[in-house]
């Protein structure tokens, strides 16, 4: 499937919703330390920090995120700053947010958010990551990793797949990003990024199903 105005079949949308629910960690919500917001193209993202802020979960919240060639043109200050004036006009207060400018992948979100706190003089024992839904496994193996003396729980926007797919607008990268991340999932600890996931028979044989069908533009190295 090359053709990018092709259809995207509902057996297609049926393996990326298992690859959809996998991605998502489960997690309940509860007080931690420090919230951190990872950086990306979806300023939904920001909409849950501010949330759960305002639900009295944590005092600090920490937006992460510098810019990349697909989120340059929509936040061309850098997607931290632009989060951080997002979760402003949803109420949360100047003091209580920090901005973390540089970072350009997950590996970097998490060393460059400790560093900062910790300059800050906060050193936290609990993090809630709030990335994209699909991004929550992969932030999560990347936190444990790289910053394993700290519980880690995942949060993002309350979505099901077929409402998330509406408000990106583009069904074609949705299922690229979803494929991307599992393959990201996947190969990470190999590098030493990331612990290792167990992946489900079913999620890998979707997984598989939806590269060869060409959803790969998400893809390591595309």
């Amino acid at each position: 499937m090359t053709d990018v105005e092709q259809e995207i079949t509902d057996d297609q949308w049926q393996r990326a919703r298992l690859i959809w629910d996998y991605h998502r960690m489960g997690h309940e919500p509860v007080p931690v330390d420090v919230a951190i917001g990872l950086g990306s193209h979806d300023l939904g993202v920001a909409t849950a920090s501010a949330d759960l802020y305002r639900a009295g979960l944590f005092p600090v919240l920490l937006f992460t995120g510098g810019n990349s060639p697909t989120t340059r043109a929509r936040f061309p200050r850098g997607e931290a700053v632009h989060f951080r004036e997002h979760a402003l006009e949803l109420g949360v207060p100047d003091e209580a947010i920090l901005v973390e400018p540089h970072a350009a992948n997950t590996g970097q979100n998490i060393t460059f958010s400790r560093d900062l706190l910790a300059a800050q003089g906060i050193v936290p024992k609990t993090v809630l990551l709030v990335s994209k839904p699909y991004m929550e496994r992969r932030s999560f193996a990347t936190a444990r990793k790289l910053w394993p003396e700290v519980e880690v729980l995942c949060a993002s926007e309350p979505l099901e797949l077929d409402d998330y797919r509406n408000s990106i607008g583009d069904e074609r990268l949705v299922l690229d990003m979803l494929v991307g991340d599992l393959q990201r999932v996947i190969e990470y600890p190999k590098l030493g990024f990331a612990i290792a996931q167990e992946v489900p028979e079913d999620v890998y044989d979707a997984y598989e199903s939806l590269v060869r069908d060409g959803f790969t533009s998400r893809a390591i190295g595309s």
